[in-house]
């Protein structure tokens, strides 16, 4: 039999691992946690409050991973018409911003729309970056006030040292007419790309997966400390040494060239050019559901500590006690721009503040529950040392017959069910060797 191992247990291992039990092939995953779940762990407290490691949902338009997601929670999912806002200096803002400037000061209405008309009028220079990416499609008095504001927050590095690549559906990019509209009537247009969301009814995102425990031999408490591809053999931190014939990896990048023996010094130079954001989540549980109408809100202001802030009894009502409510604010660090500087559980006071200034906490709310999550590896920063650093990693693993998948193994900025279909192709690579299965 080949012996056939996974390295972590988020979405894309477990694509990996489907994929290869559909093909009667047993794998053996393995995780540092004590929980299964990567960054789609869900967490339910003593207390009744339910918190994502992050604000998960489940869009995908792929009529087959929307199937295979309602089995794996028995049918039983919430569904959401997808509500978002923004706020900046003192003002609640429609999404996406740049269709609904209506109410915000006239002088920057003025400026905005006309940086946008000359915009559309002048044939502008190559688009490098970013930066030029978004002065192009907006105009300048609009970029800088609201996206590239809101980027330095939450990618910690400026629009002008990023590449374009991560960006698919994610900005709108208006019509003059809809800027317009927008700018002259209080009228709200939905032009998210996320329009209904799905999410399940009990124990959070991470039920998603529950289908898929039985697929796969799982292995906690596991931490890779070497990887040896000569003999082909995991080393952990418990001391437990694995053979493998055959490996899939979801892990970080930066982590597992680290791990590999003889890797060569190019490819660590490469490695660790590599850039992500890490996340301090703060989850509050809160003696009242009204906070908010909205599931999540972008914050622009670089006085306020959080980027973006959630709502996770909105997903489901059993996400919190009955009556209560539940938010996750999200502050950003990472690696190369902006290291964590300080205890995570210092920020919990700041950011009860911080929301107690916007209006979404009122002085005499009660917090039933506080904590900190802090994920080391939040979003993959696209950076200009990006790309090649990615080719250069990459190419060293097809040599090696490593797979790799997810976001942080593909090093994309990849949605859940993205993540899962990578796995899946991730172990198509291996049966594709072992000329076995039919391809996805």
């Amino acid at each position: 039999m080949e012996r056939i191992a996974i390295l972590g247990s988020g979405m894309a291992g477990f694509g990996a691992a489907y994929r290869l039990h559909g093909e009667g092939l047993r794998s053996v995953m393995y995780d540092k946690n004590s929980y299964h779940g990567g960054h789609t762990a869900s967490f339910k407290y003593d207390s009744g409050f339910v918190f994502d490691e992050g604000p998960h949902v489940s869009f995908t338009k792929d009529e087959r991973i929307q199937k295979l997601f309602a089995e794996s929670v028995e049918q039983k999912f919430e569904v959401r018409h997808s509500q978002a806002n923004n706020y900046w200096n003192g003002y609640w803002i429609e999404h996406p911003a740049q269709c609904h400037l209506h109410g915000l000061p006239t002088d920057l209405v003025t400026k905005i729309l006309c940086d946008f008309i000359e915009g559309k009028n002048d044939q502008g220079g190559p688009i490098r970056n970013y930066a030029d990416w978004l002065v192009a499609g907006f105009g300048r008095t609009f970029a800088e006030t609201f996206p590239m504001a809101y980027g330095l927050k939450y990618h910690t590095t400026p629009a002008s040292n990023m590449s374009t690549d991560w960006l698919g559906p994610r900005m709108y990019r208006p019509k003059l007419e809809e800027m317009l509209r927008g700018a002259l009537s209080p009228v709200a247009v939905d032009y998210n790309y996320v329009t209904y969301f799905r999410y399940p009814t009990h124990n959070g995102f991470a039920s998603y997966l529950s289908m898929f425990l039985d697929k796969t031999k799982i292995e906690l408490g596991h931490e890779l400390v070497k990887l040896d591809p000569k003999a082909r053999q995991l080393h952990f931190a418990n001391g437990t040494v694995a053979s493998y014939d055959s490996l899939v990896s979801s892990m970080p990048l930066p982590e597992l060239i680290r791990m590999i023996v003889g890797a060569p010094d190019r490819v660590v130079e490469a490695a660790k050019k590599l850039a992500c954001t890490t996340c301090v989540l703060v989850n509050l549980g809160v003696n009242r559901n009204d906070m908010s109408q909205t599931h999540w809100t972008y914050f622009y202001d670089r006085d306020l500590s959080f980027t973006r802030v959630s709502y996770p009894h909105l997903l489901s009502p059993n996400n919190v006690p009955p009556g209560c409510g539940s938010i996750q604010a999200e502050v950003y660090y990472s690696n190369k721009y902006r290291p964590l500087d300080r205890a995570p559980n210092d920020l919990i006071p700041v950011v009860i503040a911080d929301l107690k200034r916007c209006g979404v906490l009122r002085e005499e709310d009660k917090i039933l529950f506080s904590n900190t999550n802090v994920t080391k590896y939040a979003q993959v920063i696209f950076d200009l040392e990006r790309a090649d650093a990615v080719a250069t990693v990459h190419g060293y693993l097809d040599d090696l017959g490593i797979a790799y998948c997810g976001r942080y193994g593909d090093w994309l900025y990849t949605w859940t069910d993205e993540a899962f279909i990578s796995g899946e192709k991730a172990a198509q690579k291996i049966l594709d060797r072992m000329g076995a299965g039919q391809r996805v």
